[in-house]
């Protein structure tokens, strides 16, 4: 199988040459344009998300070879979570060489979070079943780059550390209230409340709710006694 021009060029930016082209054909099709014939690429997305949590695992075990579990977690979940993913998945430009039904293009898929994080997970696996775990890992930890030793700041999680403000004063957790959704499918926009059972409440407004919450809750934390 000869790859075309543009997947050649996503290949450079990826720094993987496939021995199995068809590997990379399969990791970028997405299940609305799949057929009997075509592949699309949600079973490699299940093995990619594995192949992607052992490098993390491992990298963070050699960053931090102090760091608890009870540390190593949050750090973890940061490294693997979707968002993540999909920022990998758009520093190459991913989303250009996604193969998408009608539906999904004209609603702008190749910016939708969900399918650039499932499609990157897709390409690593990939990766692995062309040349092996050492090469995989390799990839992965260069295209990660800086962010598995400044992942402290991205592991914080403000949602986790209201509730435990919440609870050691006594308090019920907090309440997160979807006040408004606007924009388009592929771009939705979201303004979330956060509510203490003290009265204390804060708003913030984000692309996804997961993140809409998190701002809310951090803002909320700002204007909270230590």
């Amino acid at each position: 199988m000869k790859l075309s021009a543009d997947l050649r060029s996503f290949c450079d930016r990826l720094g993987h040459q496939f021995g199995q082209p068809e590997l990379i054909q399969r990791a970028l099709t997405h299940p609305s344009i799949s057929s009997a014939t075509r592949p699309d690429n949600q079973r490699l997305e299940f093995l990619g998300d594995r192949v992607l949590g052992l490098v993390m695992s491992e990298a963070l075990l050699a960053a931090d070879p102090n760091a608890a579990e009870g540390q190593l977690a949050p750090r973890f979940n940061a490294l693997v979570r979707k968002e993540t993913c999909a920022d990998v998945a758009r520093e190459i430009d991913l989303g250009e060489v996604l193969k998408l039904g009608r539906s999904e293009m004209l609603s702008g898929g190749r910016r939708k979070q969900a399918l650039l994080g499932d499609a990157m997970e897709a390409v690593i696996a990939a990766v692995y079943l062309d040349a092996g775990f050492d090469t995989a890992k390799s990839l992965v930890l260069r295209l990660w780059g800086d962010r598995i030793h400044k992942v402290d700041a991205d592991a914080r999680d403000a949602k986790t550390a209201l509730q435990e403000w919440a609870q050691a004063r006594g308090q019920k957790p907090p309440q997160y209230i979807e006040k408004s959704r606007t924009g388009p499918d592929h771009a939705p926009v979201f303004v979330i409340e956060v509510l203490l059972d003290s009265g204390q409440s804060a708003q913030a407004t984000a692309g996804s709710k997961r993140q809409a919450q998190q701002a809310a809750a951090q803002t909320l934390l700002d204007q909270l006694p230590s």
